[in-house]
């Protein structure tokens, strides 16, 4: 039976159970605002409770905002208005199963054995996971301190090559491997000077250089504060790891991130890149760097990360023959764009269509998701 819209208890009801739905959505990273609650409950009240359909719908309508977050809202719903064990039937006037949600923090996680009193199905959120999908655009001060410490677990190491070095093997495996004739002089005098066992030695493995190229110019402010935060955090975690800033000019700042301090690395930097959030003229960039760094051995098999969005004020063709340079000496370029992850993007700019024909991964670096994703791509 549906209630009419004017029962004031019917009312009352649907205004509670709309006020925790719209909690649980919220505190799972949805943005559920007062004026869409208040019309679900009114929705609601006009509705009834009865029936699975226009509750599930009144919500869809008024709580969803975006095609992404129906799932999260669908595992809600099934929370707080299904009651699975009576199967997909009638919905029941109150809960037959208490909900809890469970908020997981750093200083204090979540016990789900401390949730007591019946049968409890828990809600759980993180904030630390709703962070890594914000876009940095969004962040607030208190956010990008906590998405620095979060960079910190992120782990950039290049993909692996054959080095020079030998180390021992336990048999030949390949035309690489050569005798070892040391450890087998040594293990002859075991068998009195008979070389029983002989040793080898065969190839070792060492990561890539990575170099990262960060735009800093006035179209990437939204987004460089962060980039240049993760900068920090993979050259002062990896020892192959090279650092620039591009702009109007070109700015090497391995040596300012290298500090493990962040503020000190982060001063050190800022100091340093005199065109920050100025105009951007990637190709004179890339031509310096090509010229002073790149094609002289910094890039020559290094995997060359570029984070920009692609507005250049150069020439287009300038560009892209600086691209083809560092194209034909790197193993791999990554070209890591903010802007990719917006609904409908096409890569028209000027600089970005010039340089995409030798770009080798074009991945996205609005949020710390991509950046982990960016890791994993760093390295295979």
């Amino acid at each position: 039976m549906v209630p009419e819209a004017g029962n004031a208890p019917d009312r009352a009801g649907a205004d509670r159970r709309a006020v925790l739905f719209a909690r649980v959505l919220r505190a799972l990273g949805l943005d559920v605002t007062t004026g869409s609650t208040v019309a679900y409950a009114e929705a609601l009240a006009a509705a009834g409770m009865g029936e699975r359909a226009p509750v599930y719908w009144a919500g869809r309508a008024t709580l969803v905002h975006r095609p992404e977050d129906v799932d999260v809202y669908d595992r809600a719903f099934a929370v707080v208005w299904e009651d699975r064990d009576h199967g997909e039937g009638e919905l029941e006037r109150e809960p037959t199963t208490p909900v809890a949600l469970a908020v997981d923090t750093p200083e204090r996680p979540s016990d789900d054995n401390a949730l007591t009193g019946g049968r409890v199905q828990a809600v759980r959120w993180s904030p630390a996971e709703v962070l890594r999908h914000r876009d940095f655009a969004a962040y607030t001060s208190a956010e990008f301190e906590e998405a620095r410490r979060a960079m910190r677990d992120i782990r950039l190491a290049g993909a692996l090559r054959r080095s020079r070095r030998r180390r021992p093997v336990s048999r030949p495996r390949g035309w690489h491997a050569r005798p070892d004739l040391r450890r087998t002089v040594r293990r002859s005098l075991r068998a009195g000077g008979e070389p029983i066992q002989r040793a080898f030695l065969g190839p070792s493995q060492r990561p890539r250089r990575v170099v990262l190229l960060c735009d800093v110019s006035g179209s990437m402010e939204p987004y460089a504060r962060a980039l240049v935060r993760f900068l920090h955090a993979a050259v002062s975690g990896g020892s192959r790891v090279e650092g620039f800033a591009i702009g109007t000019r070109l700015t090497r700042l391995t040596r300012e991130l290298s500090s493990r301090d962040p503020d000190a690395a982060l001063a050190g930097a800022t100091s340093r890149v005199r065109d920050w959030s100025g105009g951007t003229r990637l190709g004179e960039g890339l031509r310096e760097f090509n010229d002073r760094w790149g094609v002289r051995g910094m890039a020559r098999g290094a995997i060359v990360v570029i984070l920009s969005d692609g507005w250049d004020r150069g020439d287009p063709a300038h560009l892209a023959e600086q691209m083809a340079r560092l194209a034909r000496v790197a193993y791999r370029v990554v070209w890591v764009n903010p802007l990719k992850a917006s609904t409908g993007y096409l890569p028209l700019a000027r600089g970005m269509a010039a340089a995409l024909p030798y770009v080798d991964e074009f991945v996205e670096g609005h949020s710390l998701a991509s950046l982990e994703d960016l890791a994993v791509v760093i390295t295979r």
